[in-house]
């Protein structure tokens, strides 16, 4: 087969996806490796090409690789994962939203475009966690544990283009990872990003039934194949904190091996589940009253 991955320069040198590069490669298939910040890209002939059987993105959240992952899958072509199954997990507000309404435990989610509108949340969310929407390995996440601590963050969140908050979630300072490959699924635990002072090394865990239940849930809500998901077992039960496509798949017993098999079934079939139909949902806004100047005067 040949396949075409979309690289990053930001894991130019990671074990994923090169490793699995490597093993694909030394089974005799063609691998082109694309690298979507640092090439010159021909959009028309990209995606009138049809030269790969698959295309493959591993690119960091706000990076150009995803939209020429949609313009080979607006072409017809497979892509691994699903491109608007990934478009709508990297999206964290997107992600929150249908998460939501397809009953995800997860927690309630705030989206700002501009920081300071984030003082209008109420007091009684706190502690609050906010992250960029675009964010990914644990970037720019800050845990606020009150209202006064905002101001002094507000010139260090100025520069995203749109924040989500969310009420923390008591734990114990540990995460649980969850990785997808070919349906199969393994659990590891590792510090959470706000809580890096913890003592504990990431290794594999058994994967309780419940999260189990939940993390399969999850592929199928967003119509991913090849994934991870951050759970936090919080004093209600599990959360979902966030959703990665396409993640580093660390401590996964010979990960470069499966996740190669399963990019290469995926790329049998046309690709991998389908997305689910969308289901309505109400995305709360808060609209603040504006009286115009003027206002009781005719006109």
């Amino acid at each position: 087969m040949r396949l075409c991955f979309l690289v990053e320069e930001h894991y130019r040198r990671d074990g994923m996806p090169n490793e699995v590069i490597r093993q694909l490669t030394a089974w005799g298939h063609r691998v082109d490796v694309v690298r979507p910040g640092g090439s010159l890209l021909h959009m028309d002939e990209v995606v009138r090409s049809g030269a790969h059987d698959a295309w493959v993105l591993k690119t960091v959240s706000g990076g150009p690789g995803l939209t020429l992952l949609e313009a080979a899958a607006a072409a017809g072509m497979t892509t691994v994962n699903d491109a608007r199954a990934i478009r709508g997990v990297r999206d964290k507000a997107l992600a929150a939203a249908i998460g939501s309404a397809r009953g995800l435990p997860q927690p309630q989610t705030y989206a700002v475009a501009r920081p300071e509108l984030l003082a209008e949340i109420p007091d009684s969310a706190y502690p609050l966690v906010v992250k960029p929407a675009d964010g990914s390995s644990g970037r720019g996440v800050h845990l606020l544990a009150s209202p006064d601590r905002l101001a002094a963050l507000l010139p260090e969140l100025a520069g995203e283009a749109m924040l989500i908050a969310q009420p923390y979630v008591p734990n114990a300072g540990t995460d649980i990872k969850v990785y997808c490959v070919d349906g199969e699924l393994f659990a590891t635990e590792r510090c959470s990003p706000l809580h890096p002072d913890a003592a504990v090394r990431e290794r594999q865990v058994p994967l309780p039934a419940e999260v189990a239940r939940i993390a399969a849930r999850v592929g199928e809500v967003y119509g991913l194949d090849l994934y991870g998901v951050d759970v936090l077992l919080g004093p209600d039960g599990p959360v979902v904190v966030d959703v990665n496509d396409f993640p580093s798949f660390r401590q996964v017993p010979d990960a470069a091996a499966r996740v190669a098999r399963a990019v290469l079934a995926l790329a049998r079939a046309g690709g991998g589940r389908e997305r689910p139909p969308a289901a309505p949902f109400v995305l709360p806004v808060t609209i603040p009253l504006q009286v115009a100047a003027g206002a009781g005067d005719g006109a």
